[in-house]
């Protein structure tokens, strides 16, 4: 797994060695799973001695904001399972107020492998950037990279998608890390993050997404508690499975309609 961090703050002689706004790249292999709730419980309770608490944030309420084209081009690309494609969204820890830190992040996946470049701003000059154009005060490669997309594709608020998260670190390795999410809910309304985390539910037989995340192979005790659970790599998609339900629903009432 590979981590840049790149920390600044803005000095009498410009951008310098200290925190002002954080930016974060990394890539890495994520592997998705879906779980029943009997899945769910019988993989927390073999897990115990492989698993801890993130430190930083073991248990989050996840806001996202995404965006797409007024034709929905990022995310019918998605849906056709490309070798490459690419997204943009904000996402904030927490419902947010106008000053709150948000990261604005481009996530990219190439050939299985996930990279993510973030960018970390205040939620008012996130909207700022992306809604109306105007840069953020730090000029860095990643915003650059933000700026390049933005212009090319113009893309405003398509969905928010919101979900409580648990976060778990592996006591083989650290930088193994595991995340499940749960109680994932959308809206297509009230497209800002300020608005809080109400939306409809995502109801399925398999209400619980994790990820594995690691930069090399799953642990062998890992692998065989997932094969006694049948509990199988799943490419699920969030929003793509929100995306789908809402048009499905949408091109349902066009056809009642014209009856």
């Amino acid at each position: 797994m590979k981590f840049t961090f790149i920390v600044m703050q803005k000095g009498r002689t410009g951008w310098q060695g200290k925190k002002e706004q954080t930016i974060l790249t990394f890539q890495r292999t994520e592997v998705k799973y879906r779980m029943s709730r009997a899945q769910y419980q019988g993989f927390m309770g073999h897990t115990k001695m492989l698993r801890v608490p993130d430190e930083a944030y073991p248990h989050s309420l996840i806001l996202n904001i995404y965006y797409d084209t007024d034709h929905d081009e990022l995310e019918n690309r998605s849906l056709d399972k490309p070798v490459y494609k690419e997204k943009l969204r904000v996402r904030s820890y927490g419902i947010p107020g106008k000053r709150s830190p948000v990261f604005v992040e481009l996530k990219k996946k190439y050939d299985g492998i996930v990279y993510k470049r973030r960018s970390e701003m205040s939620l008012w000059e996130a909207e700022n950037f992306l809604r109306r154009g105007i840069k953020p005060a730090l000029d860095s490669q990643i915003n650059r990279e933000l700026e390049y997309f933005r212009a090319f594709y113009r893309p405003h608020p398509a969905m928010v998608l919101c979900y409580d998260r648990d976060s778990y670190q592996g006591t083989f390795d650290p930088d193994f890390r595991m995340t499940i999410d749960r109680n994932i809910r959308y809206r297509e309304q009230d497209l800002r993050l300020e608005d809080g985390d109400q939306g409809s539910l995502l109801r399925s037989e398999t209400p619980y997404l994790m990820e594995l995340k690691a930069g090399d192979a799953l642990p062998i005790e890992m692998a065989r508690i997932l094969s006694e659970l049948k509990i199988f790599p799943s490419s699920f998609s969030k929003y793509g499975e929100a995306y789908r339900i809402s048009h499905s629903r949408a091109a349902a009432s066009a056809r009642a309609a014209c009856r």
